[in-house]
């Protein structure tokens, strides 16, 4: 419908031509129709709008130019003729209005009328549903057994029941009658004529028929032909017509003839479901399945389905298919230091393909058997103890004749490839798919896995397996280390040292065995090369005699890198035994980890260097030379290779063993044992290094003039030279040694341990100074040498790492410099109430200094010492 707008409205304009030719007078009004208001765009202003615009175009026609009043008329006349037009329009659409109500009406009486009849109809149907209810359950009934009165409904039930009880008692008849027919025939003939003319044309129900008739005439021959039944195959049975116990002559062998019939028939129905199969008709497949089940159990179709799948003879024609023999692959997987790849490419492939065929043998299971379970199961079973165990045995046995550690990363690579394609087949649900696989099903997956890896995995056979690798790994990293601490001399003249001894016989030994496992005519080549290779040997060393390998002295040195280098491996170990292992070994195992752990990286490699550590500490206690601190750097590797094992057993080895209390308990106690072993002979070291430090500023200290602190006055010799001098000779030797000896233990240990150490040594040097000025007489230029070397000795024993607690106690020094410097009234004054009494010095421990003054015999000192 067109809008109405400036220029939809038929506005007759002046001057326009007229059907007669004629000009009209006036302009024609406007034309509406009721489809100009209509419109969903109408708006009134528009069409003032036009109707305005139609009438000024009209005068600016009509009317001459110079004139230029307003004139209303014509808008008067426009708008007047479009009310009238208005007004024709309001009436007939108040016609039409008129006209669509009635019909409303009418249609409203039309469908009140039709819903009135439908209410009579539902009312006759129900009416007519209630009489005939009623008419069921009238009083008007027969009488039952019993004599009372049953309803029409109940009567009618009950002559069904009984029309189906006499129609299969009929059946039963018939059935009886046709097995004693065939009983006749068999004992008088020897031949089941009926049920071969029902075999060969009954189809498939007469087939299963054949098969209920055949077990029942097997019963039958049971009692009523006893004599063939006794024997084995029917010796006991004459053919000179022997009478049976009935009395009936049984001319012929009913059990033979019975088991005959019951051979060809289930052949004949094999040979139905092979064809079947072969023509993927599983509906066929499905008939022969269920009689053979009912005829024998189903055994020979199961096993008639299994043997000749196309997978196993596939499979059988691949059995000696080599495993994949890329030399490259395999050193990965002896490499202890390379990631381990992954499953062989064979196995891998086999299990894909199992993972295919039994998703997709289980749509065909679940069509052709109604005992589909039963059927998946041995098809599983035949799987995993043929297929899958060959392949794997042959995997494995690749592994073994590489290495050790080659066999564990297959079984482990193995066993978890064998887990995922369980676990994808119970995912997928197999014949129960899309649900998750049956109870029995699940089962049976996890024994054949668990009977495919029992034989690697029961009783200790793989924790020494594991033992092994790791011993020959340990063995060849630390062989050149050993060989160089047995060759250190060794005088064991304490309990201490002579334990130090059986770490050096533990040593031999280990270096033996290696020694000898490397010439063993059953390691195999690429194993002795990668041992060879981690022990940084060549061929040609291993013919040379233990004694005559070249090692040097960073082959003794412990190193951090070599420890963590044992415990990634001792790491990968402990996870392979979690996923490989049974849950009640885990503890076992991991005890049996950590006895090893213990012995190899905690004996053989850092008791041996604390032990040397120990040995060169002690044999510098005695030296006439300045001590060689050189040992001491060694201890931070020591220690920090300590604190990995210690954080390795107790995250690591403890967590997982607290399955078994007793066990773990017996791990904790082994390990703090040793631990406690380790700690003591750290502690051994740093005691010897204090004595042997305080033994050496002992001797510097002895070396110490008389005439060092009573200088003569003047400029010569021993004068005033010495009041140039910082510190004397003795003074300066005694703090250069003890920065050595800072730098030292810089590198040697931190922490609580240093700052330990540092103190315990700082008192003892401290002892000793203040022992050492007891001892030699001081005059007044004297006694500013005493103040300068005790200002140095103060400041070099609080730049060590001591604990704060013990720097106020340096003071003392300074203080007691001081007493040989000041007069005797300065003196006085200081033992009154000074920095001493605040130290906590008592007047009578400062006596020997006073005394050692050269003014002690004058009179002012003379007081003070009485005084005290």
């Amino acid at each position: 419908m067109p809008d109405l707008n400036r220029t939809s409205l038929p506005l007759s304009r002046p001057g326009s031509t007229q059907a007669l030719g004629a000009r009209a007078i006036f302009p024609k009004g406007p034309d509406f129709t009721l489809e100009n208001f209509s419109s969903k765009g109408f708006l009134v202003q528009d069409l003032i709008e036009s109707l305005s615009e139609s009438t000024l175009q009209a005068n600016r026609r009509s009317a001459p130019a110079a004139q230029s009043a307003f004139d209303p008329k014509p808008f008067i006349r426009t708008f007047e003729h479009a009310l009238s037009r208005l007004a024709l329009l309001s009436e007939d659409l108040a016609s039409r209005e008129t006209e669509l109500q009635a019909g409303v009406r009418r249609a409203e009486s039309q469908n009140a009328q039709t819903l009135e009849s439908l209410g009579r109809q539902l009312d006759q149907t129900i009416d007519s549903f209630q009489s005939l209810d009623t008419s069921l359950s009238s009083a008007n009934g027969v009488p039952n057994e019993e004599g009372s009165l049953e309803s029409g409904g109940n009567v009618a039930v009950r002559i069904g029941e009984e029309l189906e009880e006499l129609d299969r008692q009929s059946r039963r008849a018939q059935d009886a009658k046709f097995l004693i027919q065939c009983w006749t025939q068999v004992s008088k003939t020897g031949r089941l004529t009926s049920l071969e003319e029902i075999r060969q044309h009954g189809g498939a129900e007469g087939k299963v028929r054949c098969a209920v008739l055949a077990r029942q005439l097997a019963r039958i021959s049971q009692r009523l032909d006893p004599g063939n039944w006794d024997k084995p195959n029917g010796e006991g049975r004459s053919a000179d017509g022997a009478h049976s116990p009935d009395g009936q002559d049984a001319k012929h062998n009913t059990r033979e003839a019975i088991e005959k019939f019951a051979e060809t028939l289930e052949k004949d129905l094999l040979q139905q479901f092979d064809e079947s199969y072969r023509k993927q008709d599983f509906e066929g497949m499905r008939s022969c399945a269920n009689v053979l089940y009912d005829f024998n159990g189903g055994a020979n179709v199961v096993a008639l389905f299994v043997n000749q799948h196309q997978f196993f003879i596939d499979r059988s024609q691949l059995v000696t298919e080599e495993v994949d023999g890329d030399q490259d692959i395999w050193n990965r997987v002896a490499d202890p230091d390379a990631a381990p790849p992954p499953v062989e490419a064979s196995l891998q492939g086999l299990v894909d393909e199992v993972k295919l065929v039994a998703q997709d043998e289980s749509y065909i299971l679940k069509r052709a058997f109604p005992y589909h379970e039963t059927v998946l199961i041995k098809f599983l079973q035949r799987v995993f103890q043929q297929s899958v165990q060959q392949r794997l045995e042959m995997v494995l046995e690749k592994a073994k004749s590489v290495s050790v550690l080659a066999f564990l990363r297959s079984l482990q690579a193995a066993r978890a490839c064998i887990g995922a394609l369980v676990d994808d087949l119970k995912a997928h649900g197999m014949t129960e798919h899309p649900e998750a696989v049956s109870l029995q099903v699940s089962m049976t997956l996890d024994q054949q896995v668990d009977e495919l890896f029992t034989p690697y995995l029961s009783g200790s056979s793989y924790i020494d397996c594991e033992t092994r690798s790791l011993e020959e790994l340990y063995s060849s990293l630390l062989f050149k280390y050993t060989i160089f601490h047995s060759r250190r001399k060794k005088n064991p003249s304490t309990f201490m040292a002579s334990l130090a001894k059986s770490g050096s016989e533990l040593l031999a030994s280990a270096r033996d065995a290696y020694i000898d496992r490397l010439g063993s005519s059953d390691l195999t080549a690429p194993q002795k090369a990668m041992l060879l290779r981690i022990a940084r040997l060549k061929e040609a060393e291993t013919a040379k005699n233990k004694g005559d390998i070249a090692v040097s002295e960073q082959d003794g040195l412990l190193s951090v890198e070599t420890s963590k280098r044992m415990l990634r491996w001792l790491a990968e170990s402990v996870g392979r035994g979690l996923e490989l292992s049974n849950g009640n070994e885990n503890s076992k195992d991991l005890l049996a980890l950590l006895n090893f752990l213990l012995t190899h990286m905690g004996e053989i490699y850092i008791e041996t260097s604390l032990d040397s550590a120990s040995d060169a500490a002690t044999s510098q206690e005695s030296t006439k030379n300045e001590p060689d601190l050189s040992y001491l750097p060694h201890l931070r590797p020591a220690i920090t290779t300590m604190h990995l094992m210690v954080a390795c057993i107790n995250t690591v080895l403890l967590p997982l063993a607290g399955s078994s209390l007793s066990i773990r308990r017996q791990m904790e106690r082994r390990a703090n044992t040793a631990i406690a072993r380790m700690e003591g002979k750290v502690n051994s070291v740093m005691q010897h290094t204090v004595d042997v430090v305080l033994a050496w500023t002992g001797k510097l200290l002895q070396t110490q003039k008389k005439a060092d602190f009573r200088p003569k006055d003047g400029a010569g010799e021993g004068g005033g030279n010495w009041l140039n001098m910082l510190q004397t000779p003795t003074c300066l030797s005694v703090t250069n040694f003890l920065a050595k000896v800072k730098d030292a233990l810089a590198q040697s240990i931190d922490g609580k341990n240093l700052e330990l150490f540092t103190t315990e040594m700082a008192i003892g040097v401290r002892t000793q100074l203040l022992d050492h000025f007891k001892k030699f007489q001081v005059n007044a230029t004297g006694g500013l040498m005493v103040t300068k070397d005790m200002t140095r000795y103060a400041d070099t024993l609080r730049s060590l790492p001591v604990a704060l607690s013990f720097l106020p106690s340096l003071d003392v020094l300074s203080e007691i410099g001081s007493l040989f410097v000041i007069g005797p009234e300065a003196l006085r004054d200081r033992l009154r109430g000074g920095t001493l009494s605040l130290l906590g010095i008592e007047k009578t421990e400062l006596r020997p200094y006073i005394l050692r003054r050269e003014d002690v015999g004058s009179v002012g000192v003379q007081s003070i010492l009485n005084g005290m």
